[in-house]
Order: structure tokens, then C-alpha cells, then sequence
């Protein structure tokens, strides 16, 4: 009658064993941190265009700003989203007065392809406020575009670069 042994000739059971041991002590992902915070001012990178190589043919992207209010029980007011092109200049302040979003409600600003003034560098400001702490909102840009069958999306995040709604 054959022994049972963790020390196979072929050591695929210890190797099996040894994986599945790593596998249980590996750290698990620990759940992100609730930011709370009652106004900020977000950098949020566009790529409006990208380049293809070898020539560095601009390929021209729509861009959609997306604003979205993450808490489940406070209003936060959005005060401004500016748009500066690669030089810093400002192009265009799309809110002349302020927006609220209630409870996980959402926002966009969309910048059509053939909207190329922002250039390679370009980026979006945006102010938001809330009368008290609350859950961050999440601010981040999508870029996509299409053209000869081939397609290309992708987002950037909002960075925080002020903490306070001034």
C-alpha cells in the first residue's frame, strides 16, 4: 500500500503546498481609507491629444470631466471648473455660478475631439465646498476617441493640490 508523503518524487504536492501557504500569509488588500474633507481644490490632468508614434501624429481625444458627489447624505456646491491649456492660460470657466450635487448625484463637462486649444498639458481646476466634512467627491477626466477601427480610452484622477475651499 503506497505511503502518503508531502515529498513527492516530482515535489509538485510540496510545491502546491508551499504556493498555497504563501497564497493564505500573502497581506490582504485593506479597504481604502474614507477621505473626509469640507472643501478641496482638484488638478485634474486632460490629454485632449496623444501622439502615435513613429511620427508623432497627434490622435485628437473627447474629454469628459466628471464630478461625482460620493457622500450618501450631504450636498457639496462645485464653485468653479477652469480650464487651462499646456501654457497655464486659462481658456474657459464653465461655471459662471455655482452647482450643487445632492446625495451621489454627478456633473460633466464635455470637450468634443476637435477641441485641440488645451493642447498636450492641458488640465481642469475645480473648486467644491460642503457645509461640513464630507466624503470626497470623485473628480477625474475620461479621454476617448476612435478613429480608422482603432480606439483609445482611458481616465485620469483629480490630485488635490489645496485642502479648504478658498
Amino acid at each position: 500500500m503506497p505511503r502518503f508523503s508531502l515529498f513527492t518524487a516530482d515535489g509538485n504536492t510540496v510545491l502546491f503546498v508551499l504556493l498555497f501557504c504563501c497564497i493564505l500569509a500573502a497581506p490582504q488588500p485593506v479597504a481604502a481609507e474614507t477621505r473626509l474633507a469640507s472643501g478641496q481644490t482638484v488638478y485634474v490632468p486632460v490629454y485632449a491629444n496623444v501622439f502615435s508614434a513613429p511620427k508623432a501624429i497627434p490622435f485628437h481625444l473627447a474629454t469628459i470631466l466628471s464630478i461625482r458627489n460620493t457622500d450618501m447624505s450631504e450636498t457639496i456646491t462645485v464653485t468653479t471648473a477652469d480650464y487651462y491649456d499646456t501654457k497655464g492660460k486659462l481658456l474657459r470657466s464653465y461655471y459662471k455660478q455655482a452647482i450643487r450635487l445632492a446625495p451621489l448625484e454627478s456633473a460633466h463637462i464635455y470637450l468634443p475631439e476637435d477641441d485641440t486649444a488645451g493642447g498636450f498639458g492641458a488640465n481642469f481646476i475645480v473648486r467644491w465646498k460642503a457645509a461640513r466634512e464630507v466624503n470626497t467627491p470623485i473628480i477625474e477626466c475620461v479621454m476617448i476617441g476612435a478613429k480608422s477601427g482603432q480606439g483609445i480610452s482611458f481616465v485620469s484622477q483629480g490630485q488635490v493640490i489645496r485642502e479648504g475651499s478658498r
